[in-house]
């Protein structure tokens, strides 16, 4: 479904726009950049387009008022904008005119994929990962209906964020997963003290793993986490 999304990036830094219609590009999206309002809008109203993400501060006319003629001729388009300023009097402003999320400079721009796309399933345009019922990982049974993790030595009920992060993991097994989407999925963001709570039940999850030196949860600094289940 990602590859049919077509946005439309108006940003009038050079290296910034270049860098993020390739990082965009390669997470499955079709991206145009412009670096401008007046002709990022010639642009909006001349093709169509099913996302926006636009710089606030941009020559000849800013983020604010091009987010206000894209929301005069279409109401349900999504849209993010990019700012060095985060005085809440500009995004209250911004709301007011109808974006739909604030991403502030500097950022990492697996973020902003990951609010996109949280963006996306609201509005329904991107299916949710189907995940099996259960998952067989080394010597424990994940079973997902009743939360239950099965193992060689005892049963044990997870809570529901454990559950939902082990499943996470285990859907995508031997591969990296941005921590940033398993906080958006389990916990709806992923500020500073949510990442300090998936460390905390990642902790449990590794103790609930033990008795198998098979399975790890591995911890990529300021990338992700792998369920390694090869040893």
């Amino acid at each position: 479904m990602k590859n049919k999304i077509k946005i439309l990036l108006v940003e009038d830094d050079v290296n910034l726009g270049f860098m993020l219609v390739e990082y965009l590009e390669a997470n499955g999206f079709n991206v145009k950049l412009y670096r401008d309002g007046e002709s990022g809008l010639n642009a909006y109203l001349n093709d169509k387009y099913d996302f926006c993400i636009l710089d606030l501060m941009l020559p000849k006319m800013d983020g604010f008022q091009l987010a206000e003629k894209i929301r005069a001729d279409e109401k349900k388009v999504p849209i993010i904008m990019l700012t060095a300023r985060s005085m809440p009097e500009d995004k209250v402003k911004g709301f007011k005119v109808g974006i739909d999320d604030y991403v502030t400079k500097p950022f990492n721009e697996e973020v902003l994929v990951c609010r996109i796309n949280a963006i996306l399933e609201r509005a329904g345009e991107v299916k949710q990962p189907e995940f099996k019922t259960e998952y067989c990982i080394g010597e424990y049974k994940l079973i997902c209906k009743t939360q239950s993790l099965k193992g060689p030595e005892e049963e044990r009920r997870l809570t529901q964020k454990e559950s939902a992060i082990l499943k996470i993991l285990c859907h995508k097994p031997n591969e990296i997963v941005p921590r940033s989407d398993i906080m958006i999925s389990v916990w709806g963001n992923d500020d500073y003290f949510i990442g300090r709570s998936l460390d905390v039940f990642v902790s449990k999850l590794r103790k609930y793993l033990k008795a198998d030196p098979k399975l790890s949860i591995e911890s990529i600094p300021s990338v992700g986490l792998i369920l390694n289940t090869q040893g």
